[in-house]
């Protein structure tokens, strides 16, 4: 029953004492019938005044915290906010009142707090002249008192790209949901660069980008290497057949030292059968392979062909030729003689051939071609005069036969053959980074420390997404989020690391010192199990070896006082728990089993809220 009709019931039960005509009775209450009816009357509106502090407390405290979530704003677009919410949330009617305008106060101990009133009109309390009653109502939201930095370690694998019944790809809603989060980590820095955020995109690798290529922190030797037992034999040279196959080595010939996505295991237009003139042997990409977790590594070399023999042809083209020529001369004077029609002519041309091999070799020639043509014989027939003395003239016809020699000389390099692996520039690294040397690849050790250094690599499963340091530059942590694309095999471990490298004072991301109190985060969000790292898995099935990494990572952060979120995306729960992220984050109210897109971006929003521990404090 509500407390007005209790009141009207308890009025309407006094009532009957009207018709009672004993004496006593009626003087009684004649005597007690105002101060009864003022207790009611106070009664009623004291329950009145309770549900207008209910009401105005839930609309101040949306106020409050819609204000709180917001950076920047003047102080007149606070009271713009805070007014807009509360009219939106406020639902008590008129009857009950009119709230004053609200008020907006920023505390400089990084709280807001807003407040309003209500003179709300009473009922019976106005047979004792109290007409209205003042509800007072305010409500305060503070942040957490301390620094923040977060890692955002996201998974940009090829898997990413999955869509949920409404078409909405996981790749999508990550990318929306980090942007929201993003602008709740921003509203809550009252002072820039108290919240700084890291932005880590992996798959099996994470890129640092190409920029790096001449840091000290890096290890080129894996990326350099040869494979290993795979120098060709000294009979293998130009024209021969390619010495590797997919079967025995695990990968073929490749046309060139360019790292080729079309020369493949199953496939792949671009592979070579031949050697090609160049001499260069160039293996192709890696094969996956369970047990070695080097599935799709790229070599960033070639074999070449040295020479140690020199073998020089020489080719001897010798040409008759028969010239035959009109002659004539007048007296004693000059013979004249002009080439008759068709002549020059040349006979068959002989052909020899020599060659020769010898110890050593300075480089190809040739071919270089030298002509040399001797007369045989020249001719005269008999002439035919006429006239006399000086003016006698004779003409004849002359054969004259020659032989015309070309010699041409080649010297080319033969086996056997010598190889030596010459290895690709640095500039052609994409900017990926694989696991680090075992245990280093568990923790944040600093990659002076001998062995700690970061391996680079070239591979397939590159992630194309730059990661980036601690910042808290919004517009460019935007942009790193749009730039993100999906493409590889799962690899967690490298993406918590990175997450953790990122909030620590050395190389390769150099954060600053830790200020006194820094809450440190790293949000794990991933759609997949573990399926490859430096040395394990192949790329599509779970790897337990890597999950055994992983928990090592996740065991040595949460230790040094990181707090780990850890955001799994199945979509349609097709995969099942995934124990390891499960186990990974700091406590179970900090793991997250999603079965749609879109709950990435309500999960990240309330992760963010966490966070940030915007509160109402009263």
């Amino acid at each position: 029953m509500l407390v007005r009709d209790r009141f009207w019931h308890a009025m309407k039960r006094l009532s009957t004492f009207f018709s009672n005509r004993d004496a006593n009775v009626a003087m009684m209450f004649a005597i007690a019938i105002i101060p009864v009816s003022v207790a009611a009357g106070a009664g009623l509106d004291l329950a009145r005044s309770m549900i207008v502090k209910q009401n105005l407390s839930e609309a101040l405290d949306a106020a409050a915290l819609a204000v709180g979530s917001t950076s920047g704003l003047t102080a007149s677009q606070m009271q713009t906010v805070a007014q807009n919410y509360f009219n939106a949330n406020y639902k008590a009617d008129s009857s009950y009142g009119t709230p004053t305008t609200v008020t907006v106060v920023q505390n400089s101990a990084g709280s807001v707090t807003v407040s309003t009133s209500v003179p709300m009109p009473t009922t019976l309390m106005k047979v004792a002249g109290i007409n209205s009653v003042n509800v007072v109502a305010s409500s305060t939201v503070v942040w957490g008192q301390t620094r923040i930095w977060v890692s955002l370690v996201l998974d940009n694998t090829g898997s990413m790209t999955q869509t949920d019944s409404t078409g909405t790809s996981k790749l999508s809603a990550l990318k929306t949901a980090t942007h929201q989060l993003l602008t709740i980590l921003q509203n809550a820095s009252a002072t820039a660069g108290d919240v700084k955020v890291a932005i880590i995109p992996f798959s099996k690798t994470v890129n640092v980008g190409t920029a790096n290529a001449g840091a000290t922190w890096i290890d080129w030797t894996d990326w350099e290497a040869a494979p290993s037992g795979s120098a060709p034999a000294t009979s293998v040279g130009p024209g021969s057949s390619c010495p590797y196959s997919w079967n025995s080595n695990g990968f073929a010939c490749a046309p060139s030292a360019t790292n080729d996505p079309s020369c493949y295991n199953g496939g792949g237009n671009d592979c070579v059968t031949t050697i090609p003139s160049s001499g260069l042997i160039c293996p192709s990409v890696r094969a996956y392979n369970a047990s070695t977790g080097v599935g799709g590594r790229y070599f960033n070399g070639c074999y070449n062909s040295v020479a140690t023999r020199t073998q020089t042809t020489t080719q001897t083209d010798t040409t008759p030729i028969t010239i035959k020529q009109n002659c004539s001369q007048v007296g004693t004077g000059t013979i004249n003689c002009t080439n008759k029609s068709g002549y020059p002519s040349s006979g068959s041309t002989t052909t020899n051939t020599s060659t020769a091999t010898t110890n050593g070799y300075t480089g190809d020639s040739g071919p270089t071609t030298t002509s040399n043509t001797v007369t045989n014989s020249t001719t005269d027939g008999s002439k035919s005069c006429s006239g006399s003395g000086a003016s006698r003239t004779c003409t004849w016809t002359r054969t004259i036969l020659q032989t015309q020699t070309d010699t041409t000389v080649t010297a080319v390099g033969v086996g056997p053959w010598n190889h030596n692996w010459v290895i690709n520039d640095h500039t052609t690294w994409g900017g990926c980074i694989m696991d680090r040397a075992q245990n280093y690849d568990t923790d944040n050790t600093s990659p002076s420390v001998s062995g700690a250094t970061f391996p680079a690599e070239n591979a397939q499963s590159c992630v194309p997404s730059v990661l980036g340091q601690l910042s808290y530059d919004w517009t460019s942590l935007g942009a790193q989020v749009d730039a993100m694309t999906a493409g590889g095999s799962t690899n967690q471990t490298i993406g918590l690391q990175w997450g953790w490298m990122a909030q620590t004072p050395t190389a390769p991301l150099n954060a600053p010192s830790l200020p006194a109190n820094t809450s440190q985060f790293i949000i794990l969000v991933s759609d997949g199990l573990n399926t490859q790292d430096r040395w394990y898995g192949d790329g599509s099935n779970q790897s337990a070896s890597v999950d055994a990494r992983m928990a090592a990572a996740c065991t040595n952060a949460k230790a040094a006082g990181f707090v780990i979120y850890a955001v799994f995306v199945d979509l349609n729960g097709t995969q099942g728990n995934s124990t390891v992220l499960q186990n990974c984050a700091s406590d179970s109210s900090k793991y997250f089993d999603l079965t749609t897109s879109g709950a990435i971006i309500t999960t990240l929003n309330q992760i963010g809220q966490q966070i940030t521990n915007l509160r109402v404090s009263q």
